[in-house]
């Protein structure tokens, strides 16, 4: 009868606590009375998208790096899940609030015909879909007039507030500078900040380890800064981006990378279009090898990406395309060196690649799309003398893609 009578007033206790903590928090879906800062009101919220795709053509050479198709065999197919987010964002007082977000990404593994396995994705030991925490952070609103401080793990000015929204199909793919693993979120301290009431104008600066949600394990911090407009009742977008992130700064070995970016969109309810465009310059970031001699250089990456969208039902039935271009190194020298080593993990300066993809959004309901689409990825080889497939060849996908989202 004693240990009943504990159990009993353990689950007591329990349901007093939740009860408390129900009347003193009032969870609201409503993003406008959220978004005003109403206090001790949250929000859960989420948002998945997957895929059934099959693999109709494999590229020979298994170029791709981190891309989530390299190495899939030809006529392989599944159906897999690339992003499950989990997020509760709750508004501390007027002046302060918090998010904190949970995400399950690209859980994508294959062997090759080589035997080579591939792993992109955020996977425990034994390859299982696991959430990560991708944010929490606290916001002071109006630390002065305008500007919000942002302390933790947070979203970067590199695409997501910007290109991102345009393009508005991240459940089909990146954003070209995402692609080539431009941080989408980082541990540090930002300022975000609008320069008119309407805000129309403004900037973000942002000081993080530039790891995303993997420690910190150098004495090198990642810079970002961007400056933004809106025009046409906020639906035409310019932003200009800029990085830098020191990788090895010793007396005979100066390493280092940044970027600058620009990006232009306009984007309605019927149609948007879309330009993003980014140098990556690499301060001696690759080795051009020619026998025994290599000779470290520097390598200036440029990426460029156009979209479009269009309603064709509104409301029901969208077509999108799109169309990326990558040269890993502007100053490639076939003729002087044999290949090229690169020193950062996302780049390969040995191969060109052009991205295209193209599909139908149909919304039988608010937040909820099924996508068919085509994903198709080229590769040029740039070595001297190449021929068949190491000069040329490419990865093709055939998906339908489902995307939905809830509490937002």
């Amino acid at each position: 009868m004693i240990r009943i009578g504990n159990y009993l007033i353990v689950i007591l206790l329990s349901i007093c606590s939740t009860s408390s903590f129900l009347k003193a928090q009032v969870f609201n879906s409503d993003d406008s009375s959220f978004a005003a800062g109403t206090p001790k009101t949250g929000r859960l919220w989420g948002y998945a998208f997957g895929d059934y795709a099959i693999k109709a053509h494999s590229d020979s050479m298994v170029r791709g790096g981190a891309n989530q198709y390299t190495g899939m065999k030809e006529s392989e197919n599944a159906f897999a899940f690339r992003r499950i987010y989990l997020g509760y964002d709750y508004n501390i007082s007027k002046k302060f609030s918090t998010e904190i977000l949970l995400a399950a990404e690209d859980n994508v593994t294959h062997t090759n015909a080589a035997g080579n396995t591939t792993t992109s994705g955020d996977l425990l030991t034994n390859n299982k879909y696991t959430f990560y925490i991708k944010y929490a952070n606290l916001r002071w609103r109006n630390i002065w007039r305008g500007t919000d401080l942002i302390l933790g793990q947070s979203m970067t000015p590199a695409f997501s507030a910007n290109s991102e929204r345009v393009w508005g199909y991240r459940s089909v793919e990146r954003t070209v500078a995402d692609i080539r693993r431009t941080p989408s979120f980082d541990l540090g301290v930002s300022l975000q900040g609008r320069f008119d009431n309407e805000g129309n104008y403004g900037y973000d600066l942002m000081v993080g380890n530039g790891t995303s949600a993997v420690p910190e394990n150098n004495k090198f911090k990642w810079f970002y800064g961007d400056l933004w407009a809106s025009f046409f009742d906020k639906k035409l977008k310019i932003q200009l981006y800029g990085d830098y992130e020191r990788l090895n700064w010793t007396n005979s070995w100066h390493h280092a990378r940044n970027m600058v970016k620009a990006f232009i969109g306009y984007a309605d309810k019927l149609y948007a279009l879309g330009a993003e465009g980014f140098i990556n310059h690499g301060q001696n970031d690759v080795a051009g090898i020619s026998g025994s001699s290599a000779d470290t250089l520097n390598a200036d990456a440029l990426g460029l990406s156009f979209f479009g969208r269009a309603s064709i039902l509104p409301g029901k039935l969208m077509a999108f395309s799109r169309i990326d271009f990558f040269n890993p190194d502007r100053h490639y020298d076939n003729q002087k060196y044999e290949t090229y080593q690169g020193f950062s993990s996302h780049y390969d300066p040995n191969t060109k690649e052009k991205f295209i993809t193209a599909g139908l959004d149909f919304t039988p309901v608010g937040n909820v799309h099924i996508i068919p689409n085509v994903w198709y990825n080229s590769y040029d080889g740039r070595q001297a003398n190449l021929t068949g497939v190491e000069k040329h060849d490419y990865d093709l996908v055939y998906r339908l893609t489902f995307h939905y989202v809830f509490g937002k």
